[in-house]
């Protein structure tokens, strides 16, 4: 059975939708299979994996939230360029839902059954959320059993943080008692400069093991890659970004080994 992680931080431009697509491309590559759920209405993971003009054709995760009618989610999942890497596509329409989700039953638990059935399919599903903590992001945490946080090395990233977990504990307490943190990824940083090493050294002392080894560098071929619809694993495998997402992958796979029989490994 597949594990279902959401990659959550209410603050934008904190590397989430990055660290969606080549954490789970990084992932494929290791021969896991990872499906990727794009929950934003700006559809950046979708287009950032190349597959905005296959949307045009397709169902998308805005009908499996608001359909009366569970959906199978083969129906709505699309190939990639990544073996082993499928996608649940967000478009355009995905901005209404907050707005209609109010008034449904179950609002803040529309994708947890599409979730469920996929899960069986997959090691690895990957929800990318928005940057708010409305509707679509609840929804997320209350599909996931866990949450991956990226934390870019500023000041203010601190104060995000903290309202986030604030949320993290409501949701366990009210909608989903499992829900438990996966980790916090340091994202963006810049080890040179004192602040940067502040806010590590800040993060690893609340959270301790909780915290990456992996830190995620500014890097311009992560910025780059997504405006030619590829992963950097794809885009430039050479790049630190690239070889950063890897290690990442190889410190999560790692981090599981423990979780599983002996007689796998």
């Amino acid at each position: 059975m597949g594990r279902i992680i959401s990659i959550a931080n209410q603050k934008g431009g904190v590397g989430k939708t990055t660290t969606a697509i080549n954490l789970a491309a990084s992932l494929a590559m290791g021969e896991r299979s990872v499906l990727l759920v794009d929950l934003d209405p700006q559809s950046n993971l979708t287009s950032g994996i190349g597959l905005t003009e296959a949307v045009a054709s397709k169902r998308t995760v805005y009908e499996a939230l608001t359909s009366d009618t569970p959906l199978d989610p083969r129906e709505i999942e699309l190939d990639t360029q990544v073996t082993g890497l499928r996608l649940i596509p967000a478009d355009r329409h995905l901005t209404g839902a907050e707005v209609e989700l109010v008034g449904m039953l179950a609002r803040e638990s529309r994708l947890r059954p599409l979730l469920q059935q996929a899960k069986s399919r997959y090691d690895y599903i990957f929800i990318d959320t928005p940057p708010s903590l409305g509707l679509l992001t609840l929804n997320a945490l209350v599909a996931a059993e866990t949450i991956l946080i990226p934390l870019n090395c500023e000041y203010f990233a601190l104060e995000g943080l903290a309202e986030l977990t604030s949320t993290m504990q409501r949701v366990r307490a009210t909608l989903n008692p499992t829900l438990d943190l996966e980790g916090v990824l340091l994202t963006m940083a810049d080890t040179r400069t004192r602040l940067g090493q502040g806010v590590a050294e800040e993060v690893r002392r609340h959270f301790g093991d909780k915290v990456y080894d992996t830190v995620i560098p500014r890097n311009v071929r992560l910025a780059e890659a997504p405006g030619h619809g590829l992963p950097a694993i794809l885009y430039d495998v050479r790049s630190r970004g690239a070889e950063a997402y890897l290690a990442l992958a190889r410190e999560i796979l790692d981090r599981e080994a423990p979780r599983l029989p002996d007689s796998i490994l």
